[in-house]
């Protein structure tokens, strides 16, 4: 009898993490909340700057703009833009040692429990926020379901690296000890890079160069332009193919860490 996939740990981590964020109806909504509210001032601002420049911004329309605004927004409870993870407590209380001692995967385990807490929030909190974008503007909207599809892979990859990122940050604990400041610094730059306040495209050339060569276009931007519609055909697929040359980046790189890091972790305390 072949094994049942569902009965696989790793999807088991993907599937606690979901359950896990449910527990939290009260903070999801208050994230509603607010990024209602944010998207609100963010698209009066950003709209405004579009009229003022003639209808058109860097390449994007009324239209393009109100769905870069909400569907980042929507976005917000999925990717981690502030850098703190579980396993940055784990690492400072020495609990992570625990973790090594499991037959499974410490990278996989944290990376598709958080992925699992960022699914879910687009259930309560990602949706509902898009929507309230469709009844308050014109936002552009798919135009046909390969193009929604597309959006949606996009999407996926774009929490994928995200969260494969913040490992990074996590996992320098095993050096650091102490890693609120590499997170509050992951937290300035990240939402900067990523598209979070702008379009990066609004960047000056150099700076736009400097972004492209980050991880960061990779978690919000480039899924935006998909899901969208900005981009299609053969340069969705180039989006797609970025984030997950990024994806395959990150992943490896917190494996060599984790690897680095476990051979000088000393725990002490009983």
């Amino acid at each position: 009898m072949p094994p049942n996939p569902l009965r696989n740990p790793y999807w088991r981590f993907l599937v606690a993490g979901f359950r896990g964020q449910s527990a939290y109806p009260l903070a999801t909504f208050a994230g509603l909340v607010a990024n209602a509210t944010f998207g609100l001032l963010k698209g009066g601002i950003m709209g405004a700057a579009v009229d003022s420049s003639g209808g058109e911004l860097a390449g994007y329309s009324a239209a393009t703009m109100a769905a870069f605004v909400w569907l980042g927004q929507g976005m917000l409870g999925s990717v981690n833009f502030w850098g703190g993870s579980a396993l940055q407590d784990r690492i400072r209380t020495g609990d992570v040692a625990v973790d090594f001692l499991r037959p499974v995967s410490v990278q996989a385990a944290h990376v598709l429990t958080d992925v699992g807490k960022g699914l879910f929030a687009l259930l309560p909190r990602g949706l509902p926020s898009v929507v309230i974008g469709v009844l308050v503007s014109h936002m552009a909207l798919p135009g046909d379901p390969a193009t929604l599809a597309l959006g949606l892979v996009s999407l996926l990859l774009g929490i994928a690296v995200s969260h494969a990122t913040v490992y990074l940050v996590s996992v320098a604990g095993l050096w650091l000890v102490e890693t609120r400041g590499v997170a509050v610094l992951y937290m300035a730059v990240s939402g900067f890079f990523a598209g979070l306040y702008t379009p990066v495209y609004l960047y000056p050339d150099w700076l736009l160069a400097i972004t492209l060569a980050t991880p960061f276009p990779a978690m919000m931007q480039l899924p935006v332009d998909v899901l969208s519609g900005r981009v299609t055909g053969w340069a969705a697929g180039q989006h797609l193919t970025v984030q997950l040359g990024w994806l395959v980046a990150v992943l490896v790189a917190g494996h060599l860490a984790t690897r680095a890091g476990r051979r000088r972790l000393e725990v002490q305390g009983g």
